[in-house]
């Protein structure tokens, strides 16, 4: 279990305590302000936890669905439009509009993580309107997949997430000429 350095105060009442917990083994101190009650935890876990409002999208998101077999070098996650500004190396923030933010958003489990993430129908319409700034060889294998998977998806689901969108029409026609 992760625990922030608050936490850890709250639990054991000082900084000796908790700096005693590590010394004998009991925490382990992830990152700066990370802490977990194991010694082996995965970067999703810690991300999951230091940006609990941000989702999983884009490449991250195909890698997680089973959409594509490329491992992305870094977690795409979306965040408000007015959210502040994640520094941090592992992470490429997408700035959303805040009606759409969470449209199509569940969560998944993987190993000992918890995370947000958006569904595969919202990722169809998010591959179509960033068609054009994605690399061509990897825009056709996801697309080719989700023609793979075309009957295990809620079309009706699809289809009232692109009402939402800016340029709805655009994205409805996509979805006609390339995947149905």
């Amino acid at each position: 279990m992760l625990l922030s350095y608050s936490e850890c105060l709250h639990k054991w009442q000082s900084d000796y305590q908790i700096k005693k917990q590590i010394s004998d083994g009991k925490l382990f101190q992830i990152e700066k302000g990370v802490y977990s009650d194991v010694p082996d935890v995965s970067k999703l876990a810690v991300i999951a936890f230091k940006y609990p409002k941000g989702i999983i999208t884009m490449n991250s998101a195909f890698y997680y669905h089973g959409l594509t077999d490329v491992i992305p070098d870094k977690f795409h996650i979306a965040t408000d439009k007015h959210a502040i500004y994640i520094n941090d190396d592992r992470v490429h923030q997408y700035y959303v509009l805040s009606n759409i933010l969470n449209t199509g958003v569940t969560t998944i489990e993987r190993r000992d993580a918890t995370f947000k993430i958006y569904d595969k129908e919202r990722m169809l319409i998010e591959l179509l309107r960033f068609k054009n700034k994605i690399p061509f060889d990897y825009y056709k294998e996801i697309i080719g997949n989700y023609r793979d998977i075309i009957y295990d998806l809620d079309i009706e689901r699809i289809q009232d997430y692109a009402e939402s969108f800016p340029r709805s029409k655009m994205i409805c026609d996509a979805i006609e000429l390339e995947v149905l």
